[in-house]
């Protein structure tokens, strides 16, 4: 059976409705079997920047202690369940610890390829994926960074300026929105990276919204659900599973989330 950490953090997303975020990792968790999951209890205050050019960081850090804590002894793979995309950072780092050659695929409607620097938010969810590649502040980047040949940047299109510079600089795979109607398209992109192993993030928004509404920021023109599940399949099919997430549900109200977390559980099928 999979293991569920739930990471209901909020602090990383620009949006006005990020408090939400807490209200969809919740309601995700309580659809799962209630054995097999753990929350790590986030600090409950904004937090502050102190200079780092990340808004809230003070907050993320702490989150961010508090994950590798919960994870440290586990030795199997993990599904987190945010929150929003800046909690996946430290789950793709307990899975890379144990399959150094890991790909990571980052299905979002948003690159996520920020710096503190370039971000016009300061909003660490805007920066996870460049965090991942261990660039950024200190303390939220990993250490190790995962090699831009080994991330696959799928279903994005909404890009930056400055994302898409970094995309061509640091070499990153790519494969659009409207390449995944090819169940086969997101595998071939992995095998581009040679790696024996894959993480999975999936953020909410690579749905098109006529498949997800209880996103903070739709964006459209996205991924179908059995176009997502197809892919997913197919890269499971060929890659040993190290571990996965899935964030960015902010439903406005329950009965709004009741409507999404039908597509959300077959996500989870797919994952677990």
């Amino acid at each position: 059976m999979a293991r569920f950490v739930i990471v209901p953090q909020w602090q990383g997303s620009p949006s006005s409705r990020a408090m939400q975020l807490i209200d969809g990792a919740q309601a995700i968790a309580g659809d799962l079997p209630r054995s097999s999951c753990t929350t790590v209890e986030i600090p409950l205050e904004a937090g502050e920047a102190v200079e780092t050019g990340v808004h809230r960081f003070s907050a993320l850090r702490r989150s961010r202690e508090l994950l590798e804590l919960e994870l440290a002894p586990i030795a199997e793979p993990v599904m987190l369940i945010g929150g929003d995309c800046g909690a996946a950072v430290g789950a793709v780092g307990h899975a890379a610890a144990r399959h150094p050659q890991l790909a990571v695929i980052w299905l979002d409607a948003h690159p996520d390829l920020h710096t503190p620097d370039s971000s016009p938010s300061g909003a660490f969810s805007g920066m996870a994926l460049r965090a991942v590649l261990g660039d950024g502040a200190e303390g939220l980047a990993l250490h190790t960074g995962i090699p831009a040949s080994r991330v696959v940047l799928a279903g994005a299109r909404a890009y930056d300026p400055p994302e898409e510079e970094a995309v061509t600089a640091l070499g990153v795979h790519t494969v659009d929105a409207a390449a995944l109607t090819d169940a086969d398209a997101l595998a071939a992109a992995v095998a581009g990276t040679g790696a024996d192993a894959v993480f999975i993030h999936v953020d909410l928004d690579v749905l098109d919204p006529a498949a997800m509404s209880g996103v903070t920021a739709s964006v459209p023109f996205g991924v179908s659900l059995p176009d997502l599940i197809a892919s997913i399949g197919r890269v499971r099919e060929r890659w040993p599973l190290a571990g996965s997430s899935i964030t960015g549900f902010a439903p406005p109200s329950p009965a709004a989330a009741v409507d999404d977390l039908g597509a959300i559980l077959r996500i989870v099928g797919a994952l677990a």
